[in-house]
C-alpha cells in the first residue's frame, strides 16, 4: 500500500488554556502532556517507514518559527505557509493541490493528544485502505462520557471487510440530554477533527460542494512561490477564499463519508479541565507539573513554570502560574477562560 501522507494542521491561539498557552506561542508549541510538545508529538505518531510518507505541515506565518525549530526531520518535512487563516477547508485543499492526485492524506489537528500510538496508527492504516477505496474518512472516537463540547457522529451500515462504517449523520454538539442518550445507545462517536483522504477524491468533492473554495486555492497555489521545503500561496488569491470548515464544507454534503472506529485514549485537550485529565495522577486525582505542595487535596491540577504553589485541603481545583499571570479556575469554569480579558486581549 501506499504510504500514507501525515498532513498536519498547525494554527490556533488556544485561548482556553491561558495563561500558558498564548497567541505567541499556542499549544501546539507547548509540552503539555508528557515531555513532547503537541505539535512535536503529532508528527512522531506517523514515522516514515511504518507506512507513512514525508510529512506536509500547515501553518501561519506566526507559527513559522515555532514549527521549525520543532520538526523531528525539517529537511524532509514540506510546510505551506498559509498568508491568513481561512479554516480547515482551505487548510486541507492547500495541501491536496501540492500532491499527486492518488495520494493518501491524514488529516491531523497538531493539538491533540493521544496515549495509544499504536491504536492510532493501525486506526490510521484501516483509514488509508479505506480512502483508498474513495471514501472520505473520519476517526470516530469511541466516547467515553457524555461530553457536549464536541460534536457526534452516527453510525451507519458497516462497510464490509474493512473495519468501517458508513457515517449516517453528523449531530452538532448536543446538550447534555442528548449527550447522556447518545452514550447509551452505542450509535455514536466523537467527531475527533481526525481523517483520511485520497486527495482526487477529496478535490472531486470540495469541488461538487463548495467550488468557490477549490478555484481560490487553486488560484492562490498557482500563483504561489518555494522558498526550500517552504510553499507560500498567493496572499492576494488566497484572502478570497471562504473559511469554512472541512466538515460543514465536505464531510456534511458527500455521499462518500465514512468513519472507523478508534479508542486511542485521545484527548483534544480544549480546555484544563480536559488537560487535568489527559495527565498522570496519584491516588486522590491530583497532578502536578513544576514546584508545588499540596496537602489533603483532591482532584487539583497546579503547573507552574517558577513560584512554588501550595495548596491546602482543596478540592476539584486548577492553578496556572506563568510569568507574571495567575489562573485560578473550577472544572466548571474551564470553558469560560477564554472568555478572560487577559486571554482574549492578547
Amino acid at each position: 500500500m501506499t504510504n500514507t501522507v501525515p498532513v498536519i494542521l498547525c494554527g490556533g491561539s488556544g485561548t482556553r488554556l491561558w495563561p500558558r498557552s498564548r497567541k505567541a506561542r499556542p499549544k501546539p508549541f507547548l509540552p503539555l502532556v508528557g515531555d513532547e510538545t503537541l505539535f512535536r508529538a503529532t508528527v512522531l505518531r506517523c514515522p516514515v517507514g511504518e507506512g507513512f510518507g514525508n510529512p506536509v505541515v500547515v501553518t501561519g506565518a506566526a507559527h513559522l518559527d515555532h514549527v521549525e525549530q520543532q520538526l523531528p526531520d525539517p529537511a524532509n518535512t514540506r510546510i505551506i505557509v498559509e498568508p491568513e487563516a481561512r479554516n480547515t477547508a482551505a487548510a486541507i485543499a492547500l495541501a491536496a493541490l501540492t500532491l499527486p492526485e492518488d495520494a493518501i492524506m491524514l488529516v491531523c489537528p497538531s493539538d491533540h493528544h493521544i496515549g495509544d500510538c499504536d491504536a492510532f496508527r493501525a486506526s490510521a492504516h484501516k483509514a488509508a485502505a479505506l480512502a483508498q477505496d474513495g471514501w472520505l474518512v473520519s476517526f470516530g472516537i469511541v466516547p467515553t462520557a457524555p461530553e457536549t463540547g464536541f460534536g457526534y457522529l452516527k453510525q451507519g451500515e458497516a462497510i464490509d471487510g474493512t473495519g468501517g462504517r458508513r457515517v449516517e449523520r453528523f449531530v452538532e454538539k448536543p446538550d447534555l440530554a442528548r449527550a447522556i442518550e447518545f452514550l447509551g445507545s452505542g450509535d455514536y462517536a466523537w467527531n475527533g477533527g481526525i481523517f483520511a483522504f485520497r486527495v482526487g477524491t477529496f478535490l472531486e468533492e470540495l469541488g461538487r460542494h463548495r467550488p468557490d473554495i477549490l478555484s481560490a486555492v487553486r488560484e492562490a497555489v498557482a500563483k504561489g512561490w518555494e522558498d526550500g521545503m517552504r510553499f507560500h500561496p498567493d496572499h492576494e488569491a488566497f484572502a478570497k477564499v471562504p473559511s469554512e470548515s472541512v466538515d460543514y464544507a465536505v464531510m456534511e454534503n458527500t455521499s462518500r463519508a465514512a468513519m472507523v472506529p478508534a479508542e486511542m485514549a485521545w484527548s483534544d485537550i480544549g480546555n484544563w479541565q480536559a488537560l487535568h485529565e489527559a495527565q498522570d495522577r496519584d491516588e486522590a486525582g491530583n497532578a502536578v507539573r513544576g514546584r508545588a505542595e499540596l496537602k489533603d487535596c483532591s482532584n487539583v491540577l497546579v503547573m507552574s513554570d517558577g513560584p512554588r504553589v501550595s495548596v491546602v485541603g482543596a478540592s476539584n481545583l486548577m492553578i496556572v502560574v506563568d510569568g507574571d499571570e495567575v489562573l485560578v479556575c473550577t472544572p466548571e469554569g474551564a470553558q469560560g477562560v477564554g472568555k478572560l480579558s487577559g486571554a482574549a486581549n492578547q
